[in-house]
């Protein structure tokens, strides 16, 4: 092939390659601020089924709209202003027992304990290197504390601005998805919108599948930590809660912070809450899970699983909260568009 200008060739190929690294570099710089959209869009098809089933009571989209929202906003700041004061006090309590613990002497007590029983794996030597480690990386950790405060800050502050843009996105869906299904030539949009509208009802169902999922497992956590005489049971089981929002590893992860942090109240209380946690583990899986998730999303365990440690590792825990919907959407699309195609060949 004879090339009649190169210059203006090799120009038009340059700027199309700076063109290409500006747009990913612009992609990198706004992920935060794309993260916020996500979550927020998230968020509101997952309010989306409360709005319809309010519809179908023959209420006004308006009106349905604002009954949502304002149950919604008040079942927060009610949850806000009942737990957040007593997990806080129990927190302080929590660190000031740990601060009595090690200056009353129990702890070196304990780990004396430990090391006359697993002499071979605590003794004098490990403790030196774990004491020159500690001596070694102490301006490190002190500077990763304060990162994770100003983390913290960062995190509210992220909510404030979900919080407002989930408000928003609720209010304008429709009109958004009727935008969206414009962009799609005539002859196909009746088909599209139909299986964008599939897409978004999953979406919006496996949102309050997962939060019912956490609400019952605080709540039972709750109860039984209470039961048992577990110190902290309020903060332990709001922790409970915020896990559990995580698909598959969110249970497990926080049911171990919980039964660590019952040691504090007794081996006994540890032990009782691990075998608790064993046992509800199983009744989610095999009962709750299934009976909540399938009227939501139908996605196989084993691509659950890929979906939400591929997502996980590319986008952390919104990556793992919308990879399965995410899944289940392009199984939709496969069963619906590309196996009739090929079945037509």
């Amino acid at each position: 092939m004879k090339i009649q200008n190169p210059f203006r060739l090799g120009l038009i190929g340059t700027l199309g390659v700076g063109l290409g690294i500006l747009i990913l570099t612009s992609i990198v710089s706004l992920s935060t601020i794309i993260t916020y959209i996500g979550a927020a869009l998230f968020l509101a098809l997952g309010i989306e089924p409360l709005i319809a089933f309010l519809e179908r009571r023959r209420f006004p989209r308006w009106l349905a709209l604002i009954v949502t929202l304002v149950v919604i906003l008040g079942a927060f700041v009610a949850l806000v202003w009942a737990i957040v004061p007593v997990a806080v006090d129990q927190a302080s309590q929590l660190v000031q027992n740990t601060i009595n613990w090690v200056n009353d002497g129990d702890a070196e007590k304990w780990f004396l304990s430990l090391q006359h029983q697993f002499p071979g794996v605590i003794n004098d030597s490990n403790i030196n290197a774990v004491t020159q480690w500690l001596q070694q990386n102490l301006p490190d950790i002190t500077s990763k504390v304060l990162q994770t405060g100003i983390g913290i800050v960062q995190g509210i502050f992220g909510a404030i601005i979900v919080i407002i843009l989930t408000i928003y996105f609720t209010a304008s869906l429709p009109s958004i998805k009727r935008a969206a299904y414009q962009l799609v030539p005539a002859s196909r949009r009746a088909r599209v919108a139909d299986l964008g509208d599939q897409i978004t009802d999953s979406v919006g169902k496996y949102v309050m599948g997962q939060f019912a999922l956490a609400l019952v497992n605080g709540l039972l956590s709750a109860i039984f930590l209470t039961v048992i005489g577990a110190k902290f049971p309020i903060l332990l089981a709001s922790i409970a809660f915020f896990f559990s929002l995580i698909p598959l590893v969110g249970t497990i992860t926080g049911s171990v912070i919980i039964v660590a942090v019952c040691f504090l109240s007794g081996p006994p209380t540890a032990i009782a809450a691990a075998i608790y946690y064993l046992v509800y583990m199983q009744v989610e899986a095999y009962v709750l899970s299934p009976r909540i998730m399938n009227r939501a999303v139908s996605v196989p365990g084993a691509l659950v699983v890929v979906a939400a440690l591929a997502g996980g590792t590319l986008l952390g825990i919104l990556g793992a909260l919308v990879a399965i919907p995410f899944a289940a959407a392009i199984l939709l699309i496969v069963k619906q568009v590309v196996i009739p195609r090929q079945n037509e060949l």
